[in-house]
């Protein structure tokens, strides 16, 4: 099991403007970025242009990047996440059902549009955990 948690970091409609200072501040850069619009993820059409995920990279620093959901509130404290990305589905099936029995599922484990095993949780101390597993 080798895992590496990485910061996910949630905006509330800024998520492009705070990747334009990563960049500056960081002299890094955006390796992925999709809309809302482009994603298979059903939204209302002003949240077209707002970000679904970006990835941000400058040597060892790697951030994870988007704008809430649309049907999600916005709340300091919920705007950051742990991301887990697992080498297997009896893995993430473990840690899910760890997880989700001692705290509680903000996502249920499900196959997802962009081709992996997904689901988010929040352990009993009120850190929150997305957990992946990329199918091959």
């Amino acid at each position: 099991m080798k895992q590496q948690a990485t910061p996910y970091l949630i905006f509330n409609g800024n998520a492009r403007q705070a990747l334009e200072l990563y960049k500056e501040v960081f002299q890094g850069e955006v390796v992925e970025l999709q809309t809302y619009g482009e994603a298979d993820f059903p939204t209302p059409p002003e949240a077209d242009d707002l970000i679904i995920h970006a990835k941000f990279r400058k040597d060892s620093l790697f951030l994870m990047i988007s704008d809430v959901s649309p049907n999600q509130p916005y709340e300091t404290g919920n705007n950051i996440s742990l991301v887990l990305e697992l080498e297997s589905k009896e893995e993430i099936q473990h840690i899910y059902t760890q997880l989700s029995q001692k705290g509680s599922i903000l996502m249920e484990l499900q196959d997802t549009f962009w081709g992996a095993k997904y689901a988010k949780v929040q352990d009993p101390f009120g850190v929150i955990w997305d957990l992946n597993y990329t199918k091959a």
